[in-house]
Formats: structure tokens, sequence, C-alpha cells
């Protein structure tokens, strides 16, 4: 009988998941983790390039979150003691294009893998992903557990009922089932459909010479930021507490999106006011104005404490970006190369 722990992180391709992934084997786990994929194969895209580093130390199930036999085939399969879910549809901007979708994946998922759980084995413990988003409307700042939840996108939305639908299942079946209530947390890996890495690669490209300028929406919103890294610990360490419960992940700490640019720029030596356009195409529907978190649960229950600042995460990603673009300008020079000839 295997003597290891054993996780499945669904969504594990993502920037959490692959985070989550390493936190995990470091602590000794089997790591198992579902991709997106169609009878039974692992498709090549450009996600997985973040698990290239994890190649033969993690088990991938290409299976699909909105069906219940594969999820439930999967647990029967695996035996995880711990899941994780990380599959969503994560893009804010992009829930408004795909509402239905959105709610298939990031709301009724949740409720077929609790269910896939309960029927295979109600002693696997279960971590559901939550977001600042679910807050939406915010009356009160700063935001903690017991903050009304008030969202104001389909995404927001989504995730109160994977979070509300985590607490049935706990209260209900007495299930040990937590959510935890991220905030935004930005890496390297961050895609950039992401407002922190569109800032990043473009200030990147602006500084190699292949773009101008950066088109942004609100630069006043105001958010809570920090190290995707860091929070993955919090995951983990809110399954291994003696009773379930739900907790807050933030710095507490509240910058804005101008705060953001302005220190990406910084880095690199440049004004940003030379290079920004505000592009009122990029403003959301409705956007929350002031996300800062109370994570005072999370440092005292879970002795949880952030590592990485706000300005060494700019700096992280700016000078990832950096050696990524100049890269691309190296291999598109040997490509612009003319071939030689062997005599």
């Amino acid at each position: 009988m295997n003597a290891r722990r054993v996780a499945i992180v669904t969504g594990i391709s993502g920037q959490d998941g692959s985070y989550l992934a390493e936190e995990l084997l470091a602590r000794g786990y089997e790591v198992h983790g579902t991709c997106r994929g169609k009878n039974g194969v692992v498709p090549r895209t450009s996600e997985l390039d973040r698990l290239a580093h994890l190649d033969g130390r993690i088990t991938l199930h290409p299976i699909d979150i909105v069906d219940f036999a594969s999820v439930r085939d999967l647990l029967k399969q695996v035996h995880p003691h711990e899941v994780y879910n990380l599959a969503a549809q994560s893009s804010v901007g992009l829930s408004w294009k795909q509402p239905i979708e959105t709610g298939e994946v990031t709301a009724l998922g949740v409720t077929r893998i609790l269910e896939a759980i309960r029927s295979v084995d109600p002693s696997i413990r279960f971590y559901q992903a939550g977001s600042s988003e679910m807050f939406g409307k915010i009356e009160e700042s700063p935001q903690d557990e017991r903050t009304l939840f008030r969202p104001v996108s389909p995404y927001g939305a989504a995730k109160v009922y994977g979070h509300m639908i985590t607490a049935s299942y706990r209260e209900s079946f007495g299930m040990f089932c937590c959510s935890g209530i991220l905030f935004n947390h930005e890496s390297p890996r961050r895609s950039v459909d992401f407002v922190s890495r569109k800032i990043t690669r473009t200030v990147a490209e602006i500084r190699h010479g292949r773009a101008t300028e950066l088109r942004l929406g609100n630069l006043a919103a105001q958010r809570d930021w920090g190290f995707a890294g860091d929070y993955v610990k919090a995951m983990y360490l809110m399954l291994q507490q003696d009773e379930p419960r739900d907790y807050v992940v933030g710095t507490g700490v509240v910058h804005s999106v101008r705060d953001f640019v302005q220190a990406a720029f910084d880095h690199v030596g440049l004004d940003w006011r030379d290079h920004v356009v505000v592009d009122p195409a990029f403003y959301r529907p409705a956007d929350p104005k002031l996300v800062v978190a109370d994570p005072t649960a999370a440092r005292e229950q879970l002795g949880w404490e952030p590592e990485v600042s706000f300005e060494e995460l700019v700096r992280m990603m700016v000078d990832t970006d950096l050696a990524i673009v100049r890269d691309e300008i190296a291999t598109e020079s040997e490509r612009a190369l003319p071939s030689r000839r062997v005599a």
C-alpha cells in the first residue's frame, strides 16, 4: 500500500496549479493533475509549458470537468487523500463573453467534484479556489470571511456558487471542505489575458523596441496583489487543519493599477506617462473600486504570511518578460539569417 499522501489538482496546467504541484511534490506527495483532453489524450498546448520542468514527476489525466462520470472514475482510480479544485474559466473579462460556459465550469463543476467525492470516499479533503471577485460591489474595507458577497460579473457569481455549495457539503454531510478566498495573486506564469502580465509583457516589448504603447482601462482600480507561489502554501495549510473552514488570503496592502504600471516602467528606466494610453474599451461593465484583504485568520490560524512584496513581484515579472522577449528577438534574428551552403 502506498504510504505517500496522494493529491489531485484540477486545472494543474494553470498558474496556481503549477505552483501548487511544486509545493506538494516538495512535501513528498504523489501528484495527479487534470487538464482538458479528449479520448484519453493530453493535448499539446502552450499551457502545459508551465509544467515542463515537472515532466515525469506528476501524472496528467485528460478529463472534462463537466463530465461527472469522468470525475468519479478518476477518484476511484487514484484514491486521493486531497483534492484541490483550481479548474475554472478564470478570466473576469472573458466571463462576460462566455457567461454560460463560466457557469458550467466555474460553478457547477464544483458540485460535480463534491458529489463525486461524496459517492466515492467522503473522507477525501477538498479545497475550493474562491476569489475576491465574489465581494463585488464592496460596502466595507478591508474584506474578511464575514464580508457579504455582491458579485458584479458572471465570474464572481459563479465563484460565489462554488463557495456556497462547498459550505453546504461541509455542513450537510460533515465533509472536510474548505474555500480559500484568494485576492489577486500574480507571477511570471500568469496568462497575458490578465492585466498584470499584460503590463509586464508590454513593458518588456517597449524596452526592447518591439512596441511603443500600452493600452489600459481604469488606472485608478485598486487591488491587493501578491505572489501566487506564496498563496498556494495557504491552500495546502487549509487542508492540514483539524477542522475545515474558509479563509481570506491576501497581503492586506492595496495598490492601484497605476502603481503597478509605474513600478514596471521604473524598473526598466522608462517614464510610464510616455507610453500608457487609457482606452475606454478596456473598462469593465462593473469594476470593484477598492479590493483589499484582511488575512488575520490565515495569519493566526494557519500561520501563513506572504513572503514576496509587491515591488519584488513586479520586478520578478518584468525581468522574466525581458528575458522572454530577448530570446524571441534572438530566435527571429537567427531565422532571418541566410542559410549557409556547405561546399
